[in-house]
């Protein structure tokens, strides 16, 4: 496609960064995973059930045919549903063509067996989303890399957090880190753990047509080794005509959590940067804005949060979408489930620039010291914490009064230490020694016991 004349930014603007998608998502992805289902299909009752007897040599012949399909194969089919006006069909025809073709016609009739159209595409759809999981799972094990290695390497760096956007309690730029890492990582696993189901089972779910003609074979235990065993899902059993998607539902839910959880950190990361915390790598010829030539803007993050935010749309329409159909089947699925690899375009989008972001950040130093220094009066929370402790009248009131909504000096903090009437003057000294940049908690140790119990990335 000429890009630039492209509808949709997946083929046009954003193409490269989701060219991988297309083999699994693409119409010739599609027609690809039902070629394979229908001869694996087709292999499965030939040597395992035994429904034809045709020598090995020729059932690899049949296997053969998934190795060597090409687009121009996807193209012929697409020729041949011009006139049956049915896609699945369509693929049904071409491959009894080219078992023809190999000289074992004789188990052409055995193509399709007793599957309803959704048998093939609800298989094929789920090694679809088995591929495309596998593709996006690597680029969060990217994300989750790259945080990590931030997070290791700016554990000890003091920084004040804010909360309400207001300057709060100190915490580590590790620490703050180490949080999304371990929210993606959570997630990350939930995600590469999550079952994908299928069904092959017939036009209503019930095996009417394969008991009919072979009430001798335990069809239940065939479907569930077929799948199982020549397709690599979970076999699912109860449904109607169509597979009911829990599954996808799920998937889809587990990514709305992590495109939301990548938002975050977007809007998090493009904070610090206008606090200053963060510094962008500058590249060479890059312009920042049309007439303001200073500027170095964190359009990554930007970029990210924008293209998460419509993934997350039409995952959450998908996933409640999928679970209806009237009755034992409708045509609604069809058309909605045709838009699953927007959708993952769109994730991958916002993965790859959260990820370019990231890689172009360093630590300011220098800023974060700055705004240390100058909120001295997050000191009021160890002194009236202590104040507590000692039984002095009053001590959040006190150091409210001191210090909410102005700023305050290490000597009017010294002064009112000292006119504490019941706190020892050893504690008094070590309240003196107090500093917002050691008044961070344990915040390197959870740094080190994320890593001491994850590991780190061994995806």
């Amino acid at each position: 496609m000429d890009r630039i004349n492209a509808l949709s930014v997946l083929d046009g603007r954003y193409q490269s960064l989701v060219s991988d998608l297309s083999p699994i998502f693409s119409e010739y992805g599609l027609i690809r995973y039902r070629v394979r289902v229908e001869i694996k299909w087709l292999e499965f009752l030939v040597r395992e059930l035994k429904i034809a007897d045709i020598p090995e040599g020729d059932i690899l012949k049949i296997g053969h045919l998934i190795d060597t399909f090409s687009t121009g194969d996807a193209v012929r089919i697409k020729d041949i549903e011009k006139e049956t006006n049915h896609d699945v069909k369509a693929v049904e025809y071409f491959i009894k063509t080219k078992l023809d073709a190999l000289g074992i016609g004789s188990v052409r009739e055995w193509v399709h067996f007793s599957c309803t159209s959704d048998d093939i595409n609800n298989t094929a759809y789920a090694l679809m989303i088995k591929e495309g999981r596998d593709n996006i799972l690597k680029d969060l094990t990217r994300i989750l890399e790259k945080i990590e290695t931030l997070a290791r390497t700016n554990k000890s760096i003091p920084m004040i957090s804010r909360t309400h956007g207001q300057p709060a309690s100190p915490t580590t730029v590790g620490k703050e880190l180490v949080n999304f890492a371990w929210r993606v990582r959570h997630e990350l696993e939930d995600l590469r753990k999550a079952d994908i189901h299928a069904k092959m089972n017939g036009a209503t779910g019930n095996f009417n047509a394969h008991d009919f003609v072979f009430p001798d074979i335990d069809w239940i235990d065939a479907s569930t080794r077929f799948l199982a065993d020549y397709i690599g899902v979970t076999p699912l059993l109860f449904t109607t005509q169509i597979n009911p998607n829990h599954y996808l539902s799920r998937i889809l839910h587990g990514m709305i959590r992590l495109a939301s959880t990548i938002i975050d950190l977007d809007r998090d990361m493009w904070g610090y940067i206008s606090l200053g915390y963060f510094k962008q790598k500058v590249k060479e010829g890059e312009v920042g804005s049309s007439t303001m030539p200073h500027k170095v803007n964190p359009i990554d993050f930007e970029n990210s949060e924008g293209n998460m935010g419509i993934a997350i749309t039409l995952m959450e329409h998908l996933s409640v979408k999928l679970l209806n159909s009237r009755f034992q089947r409708d045509l609604t699925d069809s058309t909605v489930l045709r838009n699953l690899g927007a959708l993952f375009g769109y994730f991958k989008i916002g993965l790859l620039n959260a990820l370019k972001g990231l890689n172009k950040i360093e630590i300011n130093p220098g800023r974060i010291q700055e705004d240390i220094d100058d909120n001295l009066e997050l000191l009021a929370e160890p002194v009236q914490t202590a104040m507590r402790i000692f039984g002095e009248e009053n001590p959040y009131e006190k150091l409210k009064a001191l210090t909410r909504g102005r700023k305050i000096s290490k000597e009017m903090l010294d002064e009112f230490i000292d006119g504490l009437k019941q706190v020892s003057p050893e504690v008094k000294r070590r309240m003196k020694g107090l500093s917002v940049s050691t008044y961070t908690g344990i915040a390197e140790k959870l740094v080190d016991h994320y890593f001491s119990t994850t590991g780190g990335s061994t995806y």
